[in-house]
């Protein structure tokens, strides 16, 4: 009776493969989204309330001499981590009168001083404004009027940047200390050897205690490719949800997670170290991603799991080849951004590593998770994910730039295989924080009488589709797709082609606009690889092959490196500026010759027929 029992339950997963073959995939992640809404919902919950610090400071007793932070050839546990943050906390308390509430903005590199300083403003109720420590003058002073920070706390190697605005800072108001033993310069004060002379005893509870999941616990600026940053406010239960992401993808306590993001950026700050806290798990902190070196860092310190974002792994491919490439044991890859080429090329060259891609960004309300491996795919369709934070795909209008609504006035959501712009409704479950002190770019963000009067939903501003599987394939941000001759044309498909050439390393493709035409006309600024030349005729050859009339790139702009953001996102908003006119830039520049069936060299002469109509696009 038994044999034929187990006969029976083989045969039903069997057929239930065949019929749903991503019925277990689908199990699998259904069940660890719902532990991880259980810790949350727990978490969020307790009486008082329980913060990620919290969590950090039991991992502390549980766990006191695991390693938590390893950085070169340093390695700090959870008790000496937690130590350090209190002298922190206590020289701050003492110097610089912080109360909880207060913001302190962080401009600081990756190194295990950005952690202890955020344990310790955390443990005294402070949040913390995390800046990215590579810009400079107008945008830094722009950083301090959006998050309300009173206090600055930069590393000494970015101290002659604090003293370019320090007339600026001082007039605001702000409090001004260097991670160093002496400063000269009048308006700044040295920290770190007040911290030396602080105790390490533990920071009493009762400091946070009117912390809540709505209080800001982190401001996340938005690298964008346009514009001054915009500060994402990350309340308590935002951080959580975040730190709670890398779980669901299968994050262990026993895994040491590789952080060569930016820890100013969300992915480094709330996925990787966030993300290792929930778990009690040990993080490697890399001072700056370098392709040269992240494999023999990854042998070196045993890391398991690694964290990717735009491009990092297209350079990780592009490496010199080596007979070491699969000795390592990196098991699982957490990111978005990866190319399909790209995701193929890397599983062949350094082996199985479990690619977890997702969708989401710093303010959004949502995010996907492709559990299931597809290559492509940022997400797959899920009846119980979709019931519980609803979202829509609606027909969205390129030109005007703004979602098609119907006679009655309300959204229309796209069929299977159609692109359309993703929107999310804003609930209690999945609410939209908005930037800090800037309400005019909040309410950008928010769609009204979506489906219903009186519905709120929040504008990803992104594009995505889905196919007849229910897969879900990320398009194009709103602004990287372009109209001409009538056609929308994606610039991340023109760039994938285009990167499909032998010379081409990698590829920007934007809208220009040009005089006498309606809509923007493809260009692209390319870099070549190495030892490889221009071959205007080969790459017309290949851009006639592969892609329409209408997404050809008119015109090719060659530099030796292409500007990204910090998070390896390409600028584009300087070369829409700049445009094609030969005046204007230096670098090589050439246009698309029907005639001749090439590219050929873009003069000042050509460039003058183009706009008096005579040379035809």
């Amino acid at each position: 009776m038994m044999f034929w029992f187990i006969v029976s339950a083989v045969l039903l997963l069997f057929a239930l493969r065949l019929r749903y073959p991503y019925f277990i995939a689908d199990a699998k992640y259904m069940r660890r989204i719902a532990i991880s809404i259980y810790r949350t919902t727990k978490y969020l919950k307790s009486k008082p309330f329980y913060t990620l610090v919290d969590r950090f400071l039991d991992s502390v007793q549980k766990n006191p001499h695991r390693a938590f932070i390893r950085y070169q050839d340093e390695t700090y546990s959870y008790a000496q981590s937690d130590k350090r943050s209190n002298k922190i906390a206590r020289s701050l308390l003492k110097h610089a009168d912080l109360h909880e509430g207060d913001t302190v903005a962080l401009l600081i590199g990756n190194e295990p001083m950005f952690l202890w300083m955020w344990l310790a403003l955390a443990k005294i109720g402070c949040s913390a404004a995390l800046l990215n420590h590579n810009i400079r003058s107008k945008s830094l002073v722009h950083c301090f009027s959006c998050c309300g920070a009173t206090v600055l706390i930069a590393g000494a190697e970015l101290q002659d940047s604090v003293e370019e605005v320090l007339p600026d800072l001082r007039e605001l108001g702000i409090s001004v200390y260097i991670l160093t033993d002496h400063v000269t310069a009048e308006g700044m004060e040295s920290l770190t050897d007040k911290i030396a002379q602080a105790s390490d005893e533990p920071i009493p509870a009762d400091l946070r205690a009117n912390i809540t999941f709505s209080s800001p616990a982190v401001y996340i600026y938005t690298s964008g490719t346009t514009g001054l940053p915009k500060a994402a406010v990350i309340a308590q239960r935002r951080l959580w949800a975040m730190s709670v992401f890398p779980s669901v993808c299968g994050l262990k306590s026993d895994d040491v997670v590789y952080i060569c993001l930016p820890l100013y950026h969300s992915a480094g700050f709330a996925l990787g170290f966030g993300g290792a806290i929930e778990r009690g798990a040990t993080v490697v902190v890399k001072s700056k991603f370098s392709s040269s070196q992240f494999w023999d860092d990854c042998r070196k310190y045993n890391v398991t799991v690694i964290q990717y974002i735009g491009e990092t792994m297209r350079y990780l491919c592009n490496t010199p080849k080596r007979v070491s490439d699969q000795v390592h044991n990196v098991r699982m890859a957490i990111g978005n951004g990866i190319r399909p080429e790209v995701w193929r090329t890397f599983i062949s060259r350094f082996g199985n590593v479990d690619i977890k891609e997702f969708y989401g960004s710093t303010e959004g309300t949502l995010g996907f998770l492709n559990y299931a491996g597809k290559t492509g795919a940022v997400g797959r369709v899920n009846y119980f994910h979709k019931k519980i934070y609803p979202y829509a795909l609606v027909k969205f209008d390129q030109e005007q730039e703004e979602p098609v609504r119907n006679a009655e006035g309300f959204c229309i959501e796209v069929v299977k295989g159609e692109t359309g712009l993703l929107v999310v409704k804003i609930t209690q479950k999945a609410q939209f924080g908005g930037y800090a002190r800037d309400p005019k770019q909040t309410e950008k963000k928010k769609l009204y009488n979506v489906f219903e009067k009186g519905d709120v939903y929040f504008n990803s501003g992104d594009l995505f589709r889905t196919d007849h599987e229910n897969f879900i394939y990320f398009q194009d941000r709103v602004g990287d797709t372009f109209r001409w001759k009538g056609e929308n044309v994606s610039t991340n498909e023109v760039s994938d082609i285009l990167t499909m050439a032998t010379s081409i390393e990698e590829a920007n493709v934007y809208g220009v606009t040009v005089q006498g035409y309606e809509g923007r006309t493809g260009m692209a600024t390319i870099t070549l690889k190495k030892d490889h030349q221009f071959e205007p005729d080969a790459i017309f050859s290949h851009v006639t092959t592969y892609l329409p009339s209408y997404a050809r790139p008119r015109f090719i702009r060659i530099q030796d490196c292409l500007a990204v953001t910090c998070t390896f996102k390409q600028l584009k908003g300087k070369l829409v500026e700049e445009g094609f006119n030969p005046a204007v830039i230096t670098d090589p520049l050439f246009v698309l010759h029907e005639t001749v069936k090439s590219y050929r060299p873009l003069t000042r002469d050509t460039y003058q027929s183009i706009l008096d109509g005579h040379f035809r696009l």
